[in-house]
């Protein structure tokens, strides 16, 4: 269902951007994904929770190391290998992203251990600036390589700011307030997956509907083989990933259970949200590979889920 949402949404938005004159683009999109998508998922964020980062310290370096480390490297490798620094940096972005907001419902339904799930969340969250730097980095070192510039008065450390800001900080202290008015954060919890339904529609048809997010017409026009080269690169990129973590984590362990998703699957909208602040610098080209990452990994995780579902039953 969450499929046709999405593809729905593309499909709106850009309709209304070719018939339009579009949208422009504001922050407030931003502000709009934290309070509705990464809010909501810090209501079982404990403080207290933060001992078991020491208890299982074995398990969240073993994540952070194939998330920030091994995964930017696979993607950097596909990356270089399409020739196109776009597709590269939509590549890099999504591997420097970890869970989503998807990735807690495949935890519980694999009974992994949500308390390190959502203590793996929150650890990402404030890891975004990271992400941002790592990307940045990207940027700066491999544009010669595609024989393109990236300026320094315009790259992605200049959001950064922001991004960290309402993104993190605003959804954390409005976490925190709404905890103590348990009506709303009842009514919150009980209505969570419409809110996560109709928001990421909201933010996609948005997202496509902007002025910039047009010009993926023209690429179709002209360079029509990148669509073709960004799936292979999504799907080179997502069966490494697998198989990678099959190998690296104890499946039979409910930590890494939890780890396993939070390496399976990358937080695709928040990419999404984020690759409309660096379209101007990396090209239009970056939104493909996080497109078709939704057309991959929703159908990965469903096939997963099923399969681990299948040999705890065996």
């Amino acid at each position: 269902m969450q499929l046709v949402i999405i593809i729905l949404a593309a499909v709106l938005g850009l309709s209304y951007g070719y018939n339009t004159d579009g949208f422009i683009f504001s922050s407030n999109i931003c502000l709009f994904a934290g309070l509705t998508l990464i809010m909501p998922t810090l209501f079982n964020v404990k403080l207290h929770d933060v001992k078991l980062i020491f208890q299982y310290r074995g398990v969240i370096a073993k994540s952070l190391l194939v998330n920030y480390i091994i995964l930017p490297v696979i993607a950097l490798a596909i990356g270089l290998l399409t020739h196109n620094f776009g597709i590269a940096a939509g590549l890099f972005m999504l591997s420097v992203l970890s869970g989503g907001g998807m990735v807690m419902h495949w935890i519980k339904k694999s009974d992994a251990d949500t308390s390190i799930g959502f203590i793996l969340l929150f650890i990402n969250l404030i890891l975004i600036s990271l992400s941002l730097l790592m990307l940045h980095v990207f940027g700066i070192y491999t544009s010669p390589y595609f024989d393109e510039s990236y300026s320094n008065e315009v790259n992605v450390s200049n959001f950064a700011r922001a991004v960290i800001i309402l993104l993190i900080i605003v959804p954390f202290i409005a976490s925190r307030v709404i905890l103590y008015i348990k009506p709303l954060q009842r009514l919150i919890e009980q209505q969570r997956r419409y809110i996560s339904s109709i928001s990421i529609f909201v933010i996609i048809f948005y997202l496509f509907g902007l002025q910039n997010s047009q010009l993926l017409f023209e690429l179709y026009d002209f360079e029509p083989e990148l669509i073709y080269i960004s799936i292979v690169a999504v799907l080179a990129f997502y069966i490494a990933t697998f198989l990678l973590s099959k190998l690296l984590y104890k499946l039979h362990s409910r930590q890494e259970r939890a780890a396993f998703w939070h390496s399976i699957t990358r937080y695709i909208t928040l990419a999404l949200v984020l690759s409309t602040f660096t379209t101007n610098t990396f090209g239009i080209s970056m939104i493909l590979p996080i497109m078709f990452a939704y057309i991959v990994q929703i159908p990965l995780a469903i096939l997963t889920d099923k399969s681990m579902i299948a040999q705890k039953e065996s």
